[in-house]
C-alpha cells in the first residue's frame, strides 16, 4: 500500500499542578485550567496519539507502529521509541531525575525505555531559568545535602531565553523553571523520580510523592555537564536547518522556512511539530495545510521528497 501523505496526530493534554494556559497560543482548546503538557506525538499508554485525518483516521500511533511497519522504514518489533511534547511551566516543575534503559528495566519491572530528553525553549519570560545538574562530588555528599535539604547549595541553576536548547541525558538532576514553554523530545517513557517539590501541596493539601531511594540509584554523581553546539546544515534564501543534537536515542533539528524548503534530513521517517507560522507540505504533487500547533509523522514513502512552503518554524526529529 502506497502511503503518500503525512500522518497528522491529535494532541493529548495532561493536567499538571504547575501548568497554565499558555498552550492555547498554539490553537488548542485546553481542557484544564492547569494544562501542563501537550503530548503531540506519543505511542505511550499514558497519552496515546490518534490519527486525526486521512486513511488511518481513528487509529492510534501504536497501532500503526505495530501493524504498518512500512510507514517507518521497516520492521518495528519494539515499542515506538520517541515522545514529543509541549510543556507550559506556569510554576516550577519538581526537581527530578530519570533512569537509563537498564535502570528502568530493573527498577520499573521491565519498562522498555529509560528517559533521555532534550529541550527547545519556545518562549521564556524575563529571569526564567532551569535547574540542570548538582554540585555534589560524591554520592555521600549528594545524599547528605538531600537529607539536610541544602537545596540552594546542591542545585545548579541556568538562566534561559527563547531559542535556547539543552540536552538532558538520563541521570541528570533537572527542573524546568516557571515562565517557560518548552518543546521536549524524549525517549518514550513516563518514568520520573521526584527529588524535591518545593514543599507545595495539591488542592487537598497533600504533598506530592518523592522517590528518593530510586533517585539516588540513578543520579549521575558527580554531575557531568553536557553542552551542545547546534550545527548549521543549511542557511540560504531565508531558510535555515540546524542540527540541534544527535544521540544514540534521537536526532533533533530546527527548520526555519521562508519560502520553499526541500528536505535534507536522511531518515526512515520524521516527526514534525510546528512552532510558528503556517504554510503547506508538498508531497507527490499534493499539498497539505500546516499551521502552528500541528504534530505529524512523515512516513517513509515521502520522507526523501517532501517540501515545506510558507513561513514556518518547526522541530523535526527521528531515531
Amino acid at each position: 500500500m502506497k502511503i503518500d501523505e503525512p500522518i497528522y496526530l491529535s494532541p493529548v493534554f495532561q493536567e499538571r499542578i504547575w501548568g497554565g494556559q499558555k498552550l492555547s497560543a498554539f490553537g488548542y482548546d485546553l481542557p484544564y485550567e492547569k494544562t501542563g503538557e501537550c503530548w503531540g506525538i506519543s505511542a505511550h499508554q499514558n497519552g496515546m496519539s490518534i490519527v486525526r485525518s486521512g486513511q488511518f483516521k481513528g487509529k492510534s500511533l501504536e497501532e500503526l507502529w505495530r501493524a504498518e511497519p512500512e510507514l517507518f522504514g521497516g520492521e518495528t518489533t519494539t515499542e515506538f521509541p520517541l515522545l514529543v511534547k509541549l510543556l507550559d511551566a506556569k510554576e516550577d516543575l519538581s526537581v527530578q531525575v530519570h533512569p537509563n534503559d537498564d535502570q528502568a528495566s530493573l527498577l520499573e519491572d521491565g519498562e522498555a525505555y529509560g528517559k533521555t530528553e532534550c529541550w527547545y525553549v519556545v518562549s521564556a519570560e524575563a529571569d526564567s531559568e532551569l535547574i540542570l545538574g548538582h554540585t555534589a562530588a560524591t554520592s555521600e555528599e549528594f545524599e547528605e545535602r538531600i537529607t539536610t535539604e541544602e537545596w540552594s547549595q546542591l542545585l545548579k541553576r541556568v538562566p534561559i531565553k527563547t531559542g535556547d536548547f539543552f540536552h538532558v541525558p538520563s541521570g541528570t538532576i533537572h527542573a524546568i523553571g516557571a515562565g517557560s514553554v518548552i518543546l521536549e523530545t524524549q525517549q518514550s517513557s513516563d518514568t520520573t523520580y521526584r527529588v524535591y517539590d518545593f514543599d507545595r501541596t495539591d488542592d487537598e493539601g497533600k504533598k506530592r510523592e518523592l522517590h528518593l531511594d530510586k533517585a539516588k540509584q540513578v543520579t549521575m554523581v558527580p554531575h557531568e555537564p553536557y553542552s551542545v553546539k547546534p550545527e548549521v546544515i543549511l542557511a540560504e534564501e531565508g531558510n535555515q536547518l540546524l542540527k540541534l543534537v544527535t544521540t544514540p536515542f534521537f536526532s533533533v533539528f530546527k527548520v526555519t522556512v521562508a519560502g520553499l524548503w526541500e528536505n535534507q534530513i536522511d531518515a526512515p521517517y520524521l516527526l514534525v511539530s510546528v512552532l510558528t507560522g503556517d504554510g503547506v507540505l508538498e508531497a507527490d504533487e499534493k499539498t497539505f495545510e500546516l499551521k502552528k500547533g500541528d504534530h505529524l509523522v512523515i512516513p517513509k514513502e515521502i520522507v526523501s521528497t517532501f517540501k515545506l512552503r510558507g513561513n514556518i518554524e518547526a522541530i523535526i526529529s527521528h531515531t
